[in-house]
C-alpha cells in the first residue's frame, strides 16, 4: 500500500513544486471562489501591502462567502497584472407615470483618497428609457455629463443597437475619476408615457460585459439583493507616487525582484510589472519567476535545441544547420540527411513495388470487371491504358476537344498516325459512373451507321472505362452555325443536307436500331461534320435505351432545347427527340440560339418568336441566308413548317421521325438534283479551301427513301404558347 502512495506522491512532486503563490506566506488566497492576490490580504491587515489593499470576506445572508469593496460592492475579479478590481454597483432607475414619479433610485459612489478610480477606457456611462436624461457627475463637481434617450415607439435592445439616443444613450468619462453620482430626470415632463416603458436606468458598467439585451425597455426595478447591478471596473494604483520617488524609497518600494516599476493609462501613481522572462505576481518579493520557453513552444518558438535561461531562452540550430533557431534554421542536420537519405531509398523501392503490384491488380480487376474477357473476344478494339496516354499526352489541356455531361473528350493520335477522340469520364461516385458506362456501352455497340459517330474501340484498364471514337474533324454545327466567318451554311442546299442527315440518324436510332434508342440531348453542339462535312451525332452521354413502355424517366439535356411535354411530366419518349430536333431546325434555318439576345439587350425565346414569323408570313426576315431561287423559298417553307410541327407543345400531336425523315429526303433529293443542274462548281467556293464537295456526294450518301409518308402540316401547328 506505501508503495502505491509513493508513487502518487513522486507524480504529484513535480506539479506541487511548480504551483506558484499570489499571496504572502501563510496567508488566505480565496473568497469563496475568488482569488485574492497581493497586494490585497484577507484575515487582517498584515497579509495586505497596506490599509487600503485589505479586504474582508464575510457571510452575507445565505451563507456563502461574499468578498466586499467598501461596504457593500462586491467584487467578482481582481487582477494583479492589469491593476483592477472588478465590482458590481446597482443601476440608478426612475419610475414614473403621467402623474409623476412613482419611484426613484439615484446612485452615489465614492471611493475615497486611497489609490482607487474608476477606469475610463474599460468603463461607459450608460442610460436605457423613452424620457430619461441622465447626468453623471462627481462629488467635487469638477466633471459633469449628460445623454438623453428618447423614443415614441418601441425599440428593440439588442446588442447591435449603437445607443445613439433612441431607447439607450451612452457617454465616456474622464481619466482619474473617484466619485460618481448617476441622476435620472424627466425630458417630457411625464407627459410621453408608453405602454412599454415607465422606468428609466443609468448606470456605469464595463464595456467588455455589457449587453444592451439584459435592459429591454420594459424592465421594472428589482430590491433588495435581486437589485439590478453592473460589472464596473477600477483601476488602482500602489501609490501616489511617480517611479523615480518610489524606488528612492527602497525599503517602501512595493516591486519584487525581477519586476519594474510602471505607469497605468491614467498617468497617476505607479504599478508594478514583471520584466521580460519572467512570469508571476511583481508585488511579492520572489513573485517574478522565470519563464521556462522551452516548455511553451507556441508562444517562444524554437526550430533547433532549445535551452532556458534566467529571462530568456537560447536556440541553437541542429548541427548542420545554420541561422537563428528562433526565427528558422537553414539547412539539414546530418543526422537528419542521413536518416531522410535512407529513409526515403527504403520507402522508394517499398512503394515501387507496391504501385507495380497494386498497378497490375487494378489494371486486371478493371479489365474483368469491365467484361473485357468477353469483348476481347469480339469485334472491339481494346487499348491498352499507356497506349491512350501516349495518344493524348497525358490528356494534355491542349489536346481537350470539349466536354459533355459524363466527361471530357481529348484528341489523340494512335502509334499508326490514325486520329482519334478519347472520352474520359469525369471523377463522379463509381456506382454511378459504373452504370453510366454499361448504359452508354449498352447503346453504343448496337449502332453502326454513317451519320452516327462511330466507337473504335475502349480501355478497360481504369477504374472507369475509356472510350475510343472515330475522329470528327470539322468540328460542331453550333460552330459552323455560329461563326461568322464559315462558309459551309451559306447556300440553302447545304442546311438542308444537314437536315436531312440529322433526321436519317436519328430515325435509324428510334427505329432501326435494335432495341430503339432515345439520344435525349440533340442539339447543334452534340452535331458533328467530318472531313467531307458529312454530318454525325454525337454525343450519348444522355443516350438511354428505351424501355418497352416507350418511356424513360431522367435525362440530361440542355433546356433550350428540352421537350417542355417532358419538363413538365418528367417522362421522355421519342418525341423528345423530335421536339429537340425541331429546335435544331430552327437554329438551322434563323441561326439564333434557343434563348438569344434580341438587338435591345432583352432575352427573348427564338421558338415563340419563329413561329409568330411563320404564322404572319414574315419567316423570310428572320433568316440568315437568303434564298437563291422560288423554289428554294418554297423548300425553305416547307422545312418552316415541319420545324413548327416538331415543335407541337403535345408530343402526340408531332411527326414521328421517321415523318420527318423521309421529307427531309425528299426534299433534298430534289435540291441536290437542280443544284446540280445549275452550277456544280459553286460549292467548291461556298466550303473554302476543301476540293471535296458535300453537296456533291450527296446522292451516294443518302439512303434512299424506300416510302415518302405524306401528313398534313396543319395537323401540326398547336404550337408553344
Amino acid at each position: 500500500m506505501w508503495v502505491s502512495w509513493l508513487m502518487v506522491l513522486v507524480l504529484l512532486w513535480p506539479v506541487a513544486a511548480t504551483t506558484r503563490s499570489d499571496v504572502k506566506p501563510g496567508c488566505k488566497q480565496k473568497c469563496g471562489m475568488i482569488s485574492v492576490p497581493y497586494p490585497f490580504g484577507l484575515m487582517d491587515q498584515a497579509s495586505a501591502m497596506s490599509k487600503s489593499f485589505f479586504l474582508n470576506c464575510s457571510s452575507n445572508d445565505e451563507g456563502h462567502p461574499e468578498l466586499l469593496f467598501g461596504r457593500n460592492m462586491p467584487i467578482s475579479n481582481i487582477s494583479e497584472q492589469e491593476g483592477t478590481v472588478t465590482v458590481g454597483i446597482y443601476a440608478a432607475f426612475n419610475c414614473y407615470n403621467k402623474t409623476g414619479i412613482e419611484n426613484y433610485f439615484s446612485q452615489s459612489v465614492t471611493l475615497g483618497s486611497g489609490p482607487f478610480m474608476f477606469s475610463n477606457t474599460r468603463n461607459i456611462f450608460t442610460a436605457i428609457g423613452c424620457d430619461t436624461s441622465a447626468r453623471v457627475i462627481n462629488y467635487e463637481f469638477t466633471y459633469g455629463a449628460t445623454c438623453l434617450s428618447i423614443c415614441t415607439d418601441y425599440v428593440e435592445m439588442s446588442d447591435e443597437n449603437p445607443c445613439s439616443g433612441s431607447g439607450c444613450c451612452q457617454t465616456s468619462i474622464p481619466k482619474g475619476l473617484k466619485s460618481l453620482r448617476y441622476l435620472l430626470y424627466t425630458y417630457y415632463n411625464y407627459t410621453n408615457v408608453s405602454d412599454f416603458n415607465h422606468c428609466g436606468f443609468a448606470f456605469l458598467a464595463d464595456k467588455n460585459s455589457l449587453k444592451i439585451s439584459d435592459w429591454p425597455l420594459s424592465r421594472t426595478p428589482k430590491y433588495g439583493k435581486d437589485a439590478y447591478a453592473t460589472d464596473v471596473v477600477i483601476e488602482w494604483v500602489v501609490e501616489n507616487k511617480t517611479c523615480e520617488q518610489a524606488k528612492a524609497n527602497a525599503s517602501a518600494y512595493a516591486c519584487g525582484a525581477n519586476a519594474d516599476c510602471t505607469y497605468p493609462e491614467s498617468g497617476q501613481g505607479y504599478r508594478c510589472s514583471c520584466n521580460e522572462g519572467f512570469e508571476g505576481n511583481p508585488y511579492l518579493q520572489e513573485g517574478c519567476q522565470d519563464i521556462d520557453e522551452c516548455t511553451d513552444p507556441k508562444r517562444y518558438p524554437c526550430q533547433g535545441n532549445c535551452e532556458n535561461t534566467v529571462g530568456n531562452y537560447k536556440c541553437r540550430c541542429p548541427l548542420g544547420m545554420y541561422g537563428d533557431g528562433k526565427k528558422g534554421c537553414q539547412g539539414f542536420g546530418i543526422i537528419t540527411i542521413v536518416a531522410a537519405i535512407g529513409a526515403t531509398i527504403f520507402l522508394v523501392i517499398i512503394c515501387l513495388l507496391l504501385y507495380m503490384m497494386c498497378k497490375k491488380r487494378e489494371k486486371e480487376k478493371n479489365f474483368r470487371k469491365h467484361g473485357g474477357i468477353v469483348l476481347k473476344h469480339q469485334r472491339v478494339r481494346i487499348f491498352s491504358e499507356a497506349e491512350l496516354e501516349k495518344a493524348t499526352k497525358n490528356y494534355a489541356d491542349d489536346q481537350k476537344l470539349g466536354e459533355g455531361g459524363f466527361g471530357s473528350v481529348y484528341k489523340g493520335v494512335l502509334i499508326d498516325n490514325t486520329l482519334v477522340a478519347v472520352k474520359k469520364f469525369k471523377g463522379v461516385d463509381k456506382a454511378q459512373m459504373n452504370e453510366e458506362f454499361q448504359k452508354e456501352m449498352g447503346v453504343i455497340s448496337q449502332v453502326n451507321h454513317r451519320n452516327v459517330v462511330k466507337l473504335l474501340g475502349l480501355c478497360l484498364e481504369t477504374r472507369v472505362p475509356l472510350l475510343v471514337y472515330e475522329f470528327i474533324s470539322n468540328g460542331t454545327l453550333y460552330k459552323h452555325i455560329h461563326d461568322k466567318t464559315s462558309r459551309l451554311l451559306a447556300s440553302w442546299s447545304n442546311r438542308l443536307r444537314i437536315a436531312s442527315e440529322i433526321a436519317l440518324a436519328l430515325n435509324y436510332l428510334h427505329s432501326l436500331a435494335d432495341p430503339p434508342i432515345i439520344h435525349g440531348d440533340v442539339k447543334s453542339v452534340n452535331i458533328l461534320l467530318d472531313n467531307k462535312y458529312t454530318t454525325k451525332i454525337a454525343d450519348f452521354g444522355a443516350s438511354v435505351l428505351l424501355s418497352t413502355d416507350k418511356t424513360i424517366i431522367a435525362i440530361q439535356g440542355l433546356i433550350g432545347y428540352l421537350d417542355p411535354e417532358y419538363l413538365m411530366t418528367g417522362i421522355l419518349t421519342v418525341q423528345s427527340d423530335v421536339y429537340s430536333f425541331g429546335v435544331v431546325l430552327v437554329e438551322l434555318l434563323t441561326g439564333e440560339k434557343p434563348n438569344s439576345i434580341s438587338s435591345a439587350g432583352e432575352k427573348r425565346n427564338i421558338i415563340k418568336h419563329f413561329i409568330s414569323a411563320l404564322g404572319t408570313n414574315n419567316l423570310f426576315k428572320i433568316l440568315n441566308f437568303q434564298a437563291a431561287d422560288e423554289g428554294e423559298m418554297d423548300e425553305i417553307e416547307a422545312v418552316g413548317e415541319l420545324a413548327k410541327a416538331c415543335l407541337n407543345s403535345m408530343g402526340e400531336n408531332r411527326p414521328t421521325i421517321k415523318q420527318v425523315s423521309d421529307r427531309l429526303a425528299m426534299l433534298n433529293e430534289h435540291t441536290q438534283k437542280s443544284w446540280t443542274q445549275q452550277n456544280s462548281d459553286e460549292t467548291d467556293y461556298l466550303l473554302g479551301e476543301t476540293s471535296q464537295s458535300p453537296c456533291k456526294e450527296v446522292d451516294q450518301q443518302m439512303t434512299p427513301c424506300q416510302t415518302v409518308i405524306s401528313f398534313q402540316i396543319e395537323n401540326y401547328t398547336d404550337s408553344i404558347s
